[in-house]
C-alpha cells in the first residue's frame, strides 16, 4: 500500500518519549504513529452508539403507549396489549426495554418511556417474567399489598 507522507509537529518531550517508546518496540517512530493511529480508527469503528434514545422518536411512543403501560395489572396484560402494537418489553441490565416483535429491535429504555422497571415492579407486586433482578436492592423490595 502507498504510504503519503504527513508532516507532523511534537514538542521535543514527546518526540524524545515517542522515540523510547519506538526503540523498545523495535519500530520506527513513524510506525508507532501509525499503529496508535490503527487503533485509535479501529476504536472509533466499533465504539457502540449512546444507549440513550433519541427524544424525537421516544415522545410519539411515550405518548401511544404510556396508557398501556400505565393500566395494565398484569405482565401478561402489558405484553399482550403491547404485542398488539409490535412492541414487548425485554429484560436489559437492571431494567427493562422496549423491542420490537417484528425485528426484535431494541428502541429504547422503558425509564425513558417513564415507566423505570421498579416503579412497574412495584405497582404491578411481581417482578417482570424471567428478570435476573427481582429488586434492585435489598431495601427496595416490590411493596406488599
Amino acid at each position: 500500500m502507498a504510504m503519503t507522507p504527513v508532516e507532523l509537529k511534537l514538542h521535543p518531550e514527546m518526540l524524545r518519549a515517542a522515540a523510547a517508546l519506538a526503540r523498545d518496540r523495535d519500530i520506527t517512530v513513524g510506525q508507532l504513529v501509525r499503529d496508535l493511529l490503527a487503533r485509535e480508527i479501529s476504536k472509533a469503528r466499533q465504539a457502540r452508539p449512546p444507549s440513550r434514545a433519541d427524544e424525537r422518536l421516544v415522545a410519539p411512543l411515550r405518548a401511544r403507549l404510556a396508557p398501556i403501560l400505565a393500566k395494565a395489572e398484569t405482565w401478561d396484560e402489558m405484553q399482550r396489549a403491547l404485542a398488539a402494537h409490535d412492541f414487548a418489553l425485554r429484560a436489559a441490565g437492571g431494567g427493562l426495554a422496549l423491542h420490537t416483535l417484528r425485528g426484535n429491535r431494541r428502541v429504547c429504555k422503558a425509564s425513558e418511556l417513564g415507566f423505570s422497571y421498579l416503579k412497574l415492579m412495584r405497582r404491578l407486586n411481581a417482578p417482570f417474567p424471567g428478570h435476573p433482578h427481582h429488586w434492585l436492592s435489598p431495601s427496595n423490595p416490590p411493596a406488599r399489598h
